[in-house]
């Protein structure tokens, strides 16, 4: 079906993982798609194999989005979906944390997120949709991810506050927070293979659905979320983790 026929979408950190997966789904759904990342050659990559709009834009640097709003504007005029999908996990105890490290996370998950939206505020089509990116974290703790679990659980905070203030405009406001995924993530975070093949053997195991999620399965939700069909849902957090905060 192609449900998104003439509706603009853009993702951020659409190159890989989630923000790709919605990218394509959207994109297969009839919308006209514009992916962002940080790395020239992946986004390059994934738009020419997505057939998207690929466009180099780091989410921490605010006037890399202010340069991301024009350009988008001057292509394509109004947007009617953005997922706000961009963000890195990186650990550390507190007592070890460094400011970089502070700031490296907070930068892109929580101020870039933050800016991108209302950079985006105007260029919002009246009745188009947002969805931020969280994750699980947002409402549990674990330990060495302190900064992390901070950043999702300020963008909760923060997409409640947007969807009571774009009501009046009909932008819905909405956040997919996944649980153990299989994405990139994890090896971007510099973890070695044995310590990744140990955590998720311990993620799996605390699933009661006994396995990890797929990007596929969160832009399915975020796709759901952009419809037309979910217009009366706003200011909400879609929890999806195969049922690990049930236990």
């Amino acid at each position: 079906m192609n449900n998104f026929q003439n509706k603009i979408a853009v993702v951020t950190g659409g190159n890989s993982g989630i923000g790709y997966a919605a990218a394509k789904e959207l994109k297969e759904k009839g919308a006209t798609v514009i992916i962002t990342g940080r790395r020239k050659d992946a986004v390059e990559k994934a738009a020419a194999d997505l057939s998207v709009t690929g466009i180099v834009a780091d989410q921490s640097d605010i006037n890399a989005t202010d340069q991301l709003v024009a350009t988008v504007t001057e292509s394509y005029g109004k947007v009617d979906i953005l997922f706000i999908n961009a963000g890195i996990a990186t650990l550390s105890p507190i007592e070890f944390a460094t400011e970089q490290h502070f700031d490296d996370i907070m930068d892109i998950n929580f101020k870039g997120a933050y800016f991108t939206l209302s950079k985006f505020i105007p260029v919002l089509r009246d009745g188009g949709s947002v969805v931020f990116l969280s994750s699980i974290v947002a409402s549990t703790t674990s330990v060495a991810s302190s900064v992390y679990s901070a950043s999702k659980a300020a963008l909760n905070s923060v997409m409640k506050s947007a969807a009571l203030e774009l009501a009046p405009r009909k932008i819905r406001v909405n956040a997919v927070s996944p649980g153990p995924i299989v994405t990139e993530i994890m090896h971007k975070a510099g973890l070695d293979e044995a310590t990744l093949g140990t955590i998720k053997d311990s993620l799996i195991t605390k699933s009661p659905l006994k396995r990890m999620g797929t990007s596929e399965e969160v832009a399915s939700v975020v796709t759901y979320l952009c419809d037309d069909a979910a217009g009366f849902i706003t200011g909400s957090e879609f929890i999806i983790d195969g049922g690990i905060l049930l236990v």
